[in-house]
């Protein structure tokens, strides 16, 4: 697995990590089940302090694709590469959203409206 973060880039640091495991994920460079490094060791693969690390796995698990198991360590969790897509889509959703002034109940009805 190749991730590279890209420090003089305007984005957080976080953010371009959860980006490129993402990425990994839905490209099945990373698949379900599969077990990630600590995040002091990605962390010191990538030159990234730890909570850095852990902010963008946070990231990732509020959005389904990854699971904390404690002794377990983190794993990628059993989401289809379709659920990753909409899960994605369904981040930047909330992001826009949240940036243009919506609460997540109202893009939730927003959501329901379509349906």
């Amino acid at each position: 697995m190749l991730l590279h973060v890209d420090p003089s880039d305007a984005r957080p640091l976080h953010e371009q990590l959860a980006a490129e495991l993402r990425r990994a994920i839905r490209t099945r460079d990373l698949a379900a089940g599969d077990r990630l490094p600590t995040a002091k060791e990605l962390g010191d693969a990538l030159g990234l302090n730890a909570n850095t690390v852990l902010r963008a796995l946070r990231a990732l698990r509020d959005e389904g694709l990854l699971e904390f198991r404690r002794g377990r360590g983190v794993r990628v969790s059993a989401l289809s590469p379709g659920d990753a897509e909409v899960a994605e889509l369904v981040r930047r959703l909330v992001e826009v959203g949240e940036r243009n002034g919506y609460r997540r109940e109202e893009l939730a009805h927003m959501i329901e409206e379509f349906g």
